[in-house]
């Protein structure tokens, strides 16, 4: 496909949305207060938040020219399907709090557009899932509430949910002091205690251990913010690395994921793959991390802004501007397929906006939620 070509998927077709500016807009009119600053905010002062943005935009491109981008591949194929793109949704547990169906709607556009779908525990069951999607790429996302016999239910009831990996998440070891949500007394994520919180305060490694030697599935581990702890998971025959800082919502004064990107993919060297979030909302941020080495890019806070803005329809036209999106990147870059993108695409450079949940869209008045 080609970015200019008139049958690119659905994003040259008119639509209640011609950009991704207009579905956050929407989102921002319909949800009340409280959902939005839980879906916007970060913990604390939110500068793990911030920098997740700034990080993302202090990478310039470099691009080539003179190259056939006449046909444009963003396919790629992981756990043994083919994606139309490399990015997948990433694990939200509160789905349900910005548009029916929850984890249920999104799996089902996963499955309808051909890309990953990351399913929280703490979200719509599984079973409810996999029934609305039987087919899509689904990857069970756990938070350890209970003993081994927790553990063992859960992914026996992955498995039999047809689930491609099970993905466990190391970054909650307590709740973190999510300031917008206290303000709000939205106590659900702002400072509430967590049903079976000591069992994730205790997760080591373990449970990784226990994992890999009981059960034939591919494991992902989510939250891995050092290259000391990459190591550490490759060493455990971890499958999947995933960088991630809880979109900013756990530890405050972190890094962003996108400095944190290139160091994890260095260290590990190809003996696991590696997806990143953080941030990411535009179709450039998804092809940068790609060219730094990202193998999968999760997106988290773009799922909820579509579900909230218009349910299923809103989600798939937020999945075509993106691909949309990153159709053109490639093509002015000079990149004809994802297999080409490299580093050599990229140089550091100073950052144009003031970084935070939304600085990517210049367009929206951030006077509610900034």
């Amino acid at each position: 496909m080609s970015a200019g070509d008139e049958t690119v998927g659905a994003a040259s077709r008119f639509s209640e949305f011609e950009s991704l500016h207009e579905i956050i807009r929407k989102a921002h009119q319909i949800l009340p207060k409280e959902k939005w600053d839980t879906l916007v905010g970060g913990s604390e002062t939110e500068t793990t938040l911030k920098r997740n943005r700034l990080a993302i935009d202090s990478i310039a491109f470099k691009p080539r020219v003179l190259r056939d981008v006449s046909v444009v591949d963003l396919m790629v194929e992981h756990f043994g399907q083919s994606l139309r793109l490399p990015l997948f949704f990433a694990p939200t547990g509160p789905l349900d709090l910005f548009g029916l169906g929850g984890g249920a709607t999104v799996a089902s556009v996963a499955q309808a557009y051909g890309v990953a779908h990351m399913l929280s525990s703490g979200c719509t069951p599984l079973e409810t899932v996999a029934d609305a999607a039987p087919s899509a790429l689904r990857i069970a996302q756990l938070y350890v509430r209970g003993d081994d016999a927790f553990v063992h239910g859960y992914i026996t009831r992955a498995l039999a949910c047809r689930c491609a990996a099970v993905c466990l998440t190391v970054d909650t070891a307590v709740p973190a002091r999510r300031d917008r949500d206290i303000a709000n007394r939205h106590r659900m994520t702002g400072l509430g205690k967590w049903p079976g919180q000591a069992y994730q305060a205790s997760l080591d490694w373990r449970t990784v251990k226990l994992i890999k030697d009981t059960y034939d599935i591919p494991l992902v581990l989510k939250g891995i913010a050092t290259v000391e702890d990459a190591h550490i998971a490759v060493d455990h025959g971890v499958d999947w690395i995933y960088v991630s800082n809880h979109g900013g919502r756990q530890l405050d004064h972190g890094r962003g994921t996108m400095d944190v990107l290139p160091e994890v993919v260095d260290a590990v060297a190809g003996q696991a793959k590696v997806m990143v979030d953080g941030g990411f909302c535009r179709g450039s941020d998804i092809i940068k991390a790609l060219a730094i080495g990202a193998d999968l890019v999760g997106l988290g806070r773009m799922q909820c802004y579509a579900l909230a803005a218009g349910g299923e329809a809103a989600i798939i036209r937020m999945l075509e501007l993106m691909e949309d999106e990153m159709l053109r990147s490639m093509a002015l870059l000079g990149v004809p397929a994802i297999g080409a993108l490299d580093r050599s695409y990229l140089h550091p450079a100073l950052p144009v906006t003031i970084p935070n949940a939304l600085s990517a869209f210049p367009l929206i008045d951030l006077s509610r939620s900034s």
